[in-house]
């Protein structure tokens, strides 16, 4: 780690380690019911979201609400997995959305007002290039460094 600069105030520094858990999530509406259309609707999904959000200290970069899905750009905890944080976040918006709005029971009489599934990826500022080709040529260094078996 010694040839990177790792004071960037967007890593997070704890004890014994430095990193980044910045993520892309999306995640439906069951059966990808177009409920969010209703101005209302989103922004009460939206106000939700942040709300869950910063209980759990998930820091939310970018958010937006379509009618059936939600794409969100999140930097996690450390300690928190992804699967943690979308449960959080889905189960909790989740919970205010039929508080805030008991007729959707009707529509979704189960109880589950997200799909099951989500997607997740990682995002950085850097392309996977650019990682790819930093543990090569690192990796080569330290090869240069090693004495020559005999």
């Amino acid at each position: 780690m010694g040839s990177g600069n790792y004071e960037n105030k967007n890593f997070a520094h704890n004890a014994h380690s430095v990193g980044a858990s910045e993520y892309h999530l999306q995640w439906v509406t069951k059966y990808r019911y177009e409920t969010l259309a209703k101005e209302s609707h989103w922004k009460d999904c939206e106000t939700a979201i942040r709300s869950v959000a910063e209980k759990h200290g998930i820091k939310i970069i970018e958010l937006g609400v379509m009618e059936d899905h939600v794409h969100v750009v999140v930097t996690i905890p450390p300690e928190m997995s992804v699967s943690h944080a979308i449960g959080l976040l889905k189960g909790g918006s989740s919970y205010e959305m039929f508080r805030k709005h008991p007729n959707f029971r009707k529509r979704y009489w189960n109880g589950h007002f997200w799909g099951r599934g989500y997607f997740y990826r990682s995002v950085s500022n850097i392309t996977d290039d650019v990682v790819r080709r930093y543990v090569r040529e690192d990796n080569s260094q330290r090869q240069k460094r090693l004495p020559v078996a005999q």
